[in-house]
């Protein structure tokens, strides 16, 4: 039994010889009024199969839901799209070619995929397509196709155009020090590997020695300050990643003692639509197509504009969006939901922005489940700002409502079940409903939720949402403490 579990029987057996016996609300209520989260906000809302509120605690205030926004931004674009809808990722020639010299740039256009990556895209990472293994790899097939169009030098530069979306790649809701970090990696119409660099570092080969600092992809254009060194073993390791504001500087300062084991961190890069050309000139290259000009990007719409209105040199399709769905709610990927966000935005709402994603999800949230606007005001589509807001009653809401809809298959395909793989892996295992929650986790400062679905053995369903905000406490126990509170939920009388 896993530490989470034990910790949650812990909180089942708080106080149940005096519960035992009591109705639903006395017995959570008196799981959140025990100490010591007393003195924390709770936001519960229980609803039965048939949408009537069985539980309800400050259930319609408004609370920072965390990655629990993800929910909507998912949840909308289940709706509104089509499962299998894709986005095309293109090459367009900013001047002529001849005989295979292509006299002018190479723009790299991208509409929104947040596809080109490794990821696997399903439970079963065994099944065949369900994982990209190698971030290279769609570059290498528009370059092969390239090639095919008779492309074997370009005389200008390589230029990712990131136009597709708005000009502002990054939310001004994010604090500063998440921006150096994967999970606040900037949004643009281009993007690649998450928009971030995974590095590695291990001891050198003695102390005093700098750390071996390696980084992938390799295509990224980037210096590395290696200002490390060994320590010994009984030193502490204080590896850490900065970059100077809008270069692409990385610096690696800190100890690494001779026994520490190798760790990963992904480092975001400030621009996404170079990141992107940089993986394209690097695939040109391996197959002998000259580049003579420099590597360049553009948010600038205009710019390329005469040249998109022709066909494309090469171009392809990214994965479909019930691919997108998945890295959402069951790694809960920012990246991914901004970038959905950005394209509901462009979709429906005529720019590709956060704004113009806000306010289709907003006018959807209100026209088609019915939501009080008074019960949500949104910033982001990941929940990395604090300043999203959204009562416990309205995801309840909107979670019936899309379990009814037909993206429900879209969505819930992608939403972590407790015990397997996912943000739920480690969750409820060894209580009651092992593997019968389907819910979306939340963690930021002082906040943690869930909200998701709880599977009766009877074959009905109950639908919840648990906020936990302003606590001071460790966030297993309290996740503990939440996932009792879902115990409960199930132990209810029928």
């Amino acid at each position: 039994m896993t530490r989470v579990a034990t910790l949650v029987t812990a909180a089942l057996a708080f106080g149940s010889a005096a519960v035992s016996a009591q109705s639903l609300g006395k017995r959570i209520d008196a799981r959140l009024d025990a100490a010591p989260y007393d003195k924390s906000l709770w936001g519960v809302a229980l609803a039965d199969e048939q949408g009537k509120l069985t539980y309800d605690r400050m259930a319609h205030r408004l609370f920072m839901p965390a990655s629990n926004t993800k929910l909507v931004v998912a949840a909308v674009a289940s709706a509104m799209l089509p499962a299998d809808f894709t986005v095309r990722t293109s090459a367009y020639a900013a001047g002529p070619l001849h005989d295979g010299v292509l006299e002018g740039d190479l723009v790299l256009y991208g509409r929104g995929d947040p596809t080109f990556g490794v990821r696997c895209y399903a439970v079963d990472t065994t099944a065949a397509g369900v994982c990209d293994r190698d971030a290279r790899a769609p570059f290498d097939t528009l370059a092969a196709r390239l090639q095919r169009a008779g492309v074997r030098t370009v005389n200008g530069a390589i230029v990712g155009d990131g136009s597709w979306f708005e000009r502002e790649l990054v939310h001004p809701s994010w604090e500063s020090y998440d921006l150096n970090w994967w999970y606040a990696a900037p949004v643009s119409g281009l993007g690649v590997n998450d928009n971030s660099v995974d590095f590695r570092a291990v001891p050198g080969d003695s102390v005093g020695a700098p750390a071996h600092v390696t980084w992938s992809p390799s295509f990224a254009d980037i210096t590395v300050e290696n200002r490390t060194r060994t320590v010994p073993a009984d030193k502490t390791s204080t590896i850490d990643y900065t970059r100077p504001p809008g270069t692409l500087t990385v610096l690696v300062e800190g100890d690494l003692t001779t026994t520490s084991r190798p760790g990963v961190e992904s480092f975001a890069l400030p621009d996404p639509n170079h990141f992107a050309a940089a993986a394209l000139r690097e695939a040109l290259t391996a197959r002998g197509i000259a580049v003579l000009g420099a590597t360049g990007s553009t948010i600038d719409s205009t710019r390329y504009a005469a040249a998109r209105r022709a066909a494309p040199l090469a171009e392809m399709e990214g994965r479909p969006l019930r691919d997108w769905i998945f890295p959402i709610l069951n790694t809960s990927q920012n990246w991914y939901a901004e970038m959905l966000l950005k394209q509901l935005g462009r979709q429906f709402g005529g720019a590709g922005s956060w704004k113009a994603g806000i306010d289709v999800e907003r006018r959807f949230l209100i026209d088609s489940v019915g939501i009080d606007s008074t019960q949500f005001a949104l910033s982001d589509g990941s929940g990395l700002a604090a300043n999203n807001l959204v009562s416990p009653a309205s995801l309840v809401q909107l979670l019936r409502f899309i379990r009814g809809h037909r993206g429900w298959e879209t969505f819930a395909a992608g939403l972590p079940r407790s015990g397997d793989t996912g943000s739920l892996r480690t969750r409820f295992v060894g209580t009651p409903i092992e593997g019968r929650v389907r819910a979306k986790t939340g963690s930021i400062s002082r906040t943690n939720t869930l909200s998701g679905y709880v599977d009766l053995p009877d074959g009905r369903f109950l639908t919840f949402s648990v906020m936990a905000n302003h606590h001071v406490q460790p966030s297993r126990p309290t996740l503990a403490r939440i996932d009792s509170v879902v115990v409960e939920f199930a132990r209810q009388p029928r």
